[in-house]
């Protein structure tokens, strides 16, 4: 099987794992799903968390939301290199205008890395929430005709191998990033 009959194979599977033209209430929580993992939301959470927040919960932040910037740099390079276009479709204009690339997903790399870094620094309790919601994230790029599936599965890579390294280099991290602040992380 060559290139060419593998991404005609994984352009059938996604259009038939397809629901954005479909009303109802799959689709509306496929839709919601999808955009939970949008990296503003994150980013502007991340950054609130750490201006509002005590205690642990501080670093916690500091780490996720330099770890999603990298990890977006890494995407978009990725993106502009391989410049895959995006599957057909009318939903999801923002992302369509914005970022017309689809290889690798950008929310299936950040949702995995998030859960893998919430896994290694805690709680568990959200470690847990964030396991159950990045595959919903995932697979909602798929059912909302943005991503193919290779796409995505290519994010779940991307986003596991750079959140397990990013959990290796995260006391090295906070140590410096909290150094040049003069300031403690806790």
């Amino acid at each position: 099987m060559n290139l060419r009959s593998l991404l005609a194979l994984d352009a059938r599977l996604s259009d038939r794992l397809r629901v954005a033209e479909q009303p109802g209430a799959l689709r509306t929580f496929s839709a919601f799903c999808a955009h939970s993992g949008d990296s503003w939301f994150w980013g502007a959470g991340l950054v609130l968390m750490w201006f509002l927040a005590a205690g642990a919960w501080k670093p916690w932040a500091i780490i996720q939301l330099a770890g999603i910037s990298v990890l977006a740099a890494l995407v978009m390079l990725t993106k502009f290199t391989i410049r895959r276009r995006r599957p057909a479709g009318s939903w999801g204009t923002i992302y369509r205008t914005a970022d017309p690339h689809s290889f690798p997903s950008g929310h299936a790399a950040r949702s995995f890395f998030l859960a893998i870094v919430a896994s290694g620094l805690g709680p568990a309790w959200l470690a847990l929430i964030l396991w159950v919601w990045a595959p919903l994230v995932a697979l909602a790029r798929i059912v909302m005709g943005l991503h193919y599936v290779s796409d995505v599965l290519a994010g779940v890579v991307v986003g596991v191998v750079t959140g397990a390294i990013w959990l290796q280099l995260s006391p090295v991290l906070l140590g410096w990033i909290f150094a040049r602040l003069n300031m403690s992380p806790w």
